[in-house]
């Protein structure tokens, strides 16, 4: 099965990281719902992608300078369209909330910087809405991955890269990882196939980011990846039960 991976929610349909956004890709087909969290000044993990405030809400500044009383403040939605003025910056139990009763799987990645007890803080809100064994931790930064196994040794794990490298599956097999997903153009470069199968031989998956280019899913799913992380989660969703179903 290819899995269908929503990016940062349906953010094709609704602004990206928002609970509206979450809901569709769910609705969509999504087999993983992926989202990106950071951690406020007052300790309460929220999900939002960039290190700043600036380019998805009314507000400026530094996520982890802002308290949670002050992010809940701003408008996530209006940048997206007239349609989602007022929409929130979610907390990630907000986003647990509504991810809980579907059947999709979560993609959770960590943004750095990300303290041990930080990391304990987001692991500790999946254990207790019993999603520790629905969700894959990820990040771009394998300090951020080796706390995840440290706190959560049983939580399945994935490490984003920018491009394969010859350390590639060694440090994958180390990590131990359920998966690594790097970039769409590496998996389509010379000798990303080739890294792809000697990955699979390990049992490490690969999930490329970000397919939103339609035309390049047939190469992709024929170079042997496990999933596609794309903001069209929902023609994903129609290509991969028509086209490869």
């Amino acid at each position: 099965m290819l899995h269908r991976v929503a990016h940062r929610g349906y953010s094709a349909v609704a602004p990206e990281n928002t609970l509206p956004a979450l809901a569709a890709a769910a609705r969509a087909g999504a087999t993983f719902v992926e989202f990106d969290v950071r951690v406020t000044a007052d300790g309460v993990p929220v999900v939002i992608h960039d290190r700043t405030v600036n380019r998805t809400t009314s507000g400026t500044g530094r996520v982890w300078d802002l308290r949670a009383d002050e992010i809940a403040e701003l408008d996530a939605g209006s940048w997206f369209g007239p349609g989602h003025v007022g929409l929130r910056v979610p907390t990630l139990t907000e986003a647990l909330e509504v991810l809980r009763p579907t059947s999709a799987e979560l993609l959770l990645e960590i943004k750095p910087p990300a303290t041990l007890d930080e990391v304990k803080t987001v692991l500790a809100a999946l254990a207790e809405y019993d999603l520790l064994d629905r969700t894959v931790v990820q990040s771009f930064d394998a300090d951020v991955v080796r706390k995840a196994r440290q706190v959560a040794p049983e939580v399945r794990r994935a490490l984003l890269l920018f491009r394969f490298d010859a350390e590639t599956v060694e440090l994958c097999r180390e990590f131990g990882l359920t998966y690594c997903n790097p970039s769409v153009a590496d998996v389509l470069g010379a000798g990303g196939a080739a890294t792809v199968a000697a990955l699979a031989e390990v049992g490490v998956g690969v999930m490329p980011w970000t397919a939103n280019d339609m035309t390049r899913w047939p190469a992709l799913a024929d170079a042997g990846v496990a999933g596609l992380i794309t903001d069209y989660v929902g023609e994903l969703n129609g290509w991969a039960s028509g086209a490869r179903g």
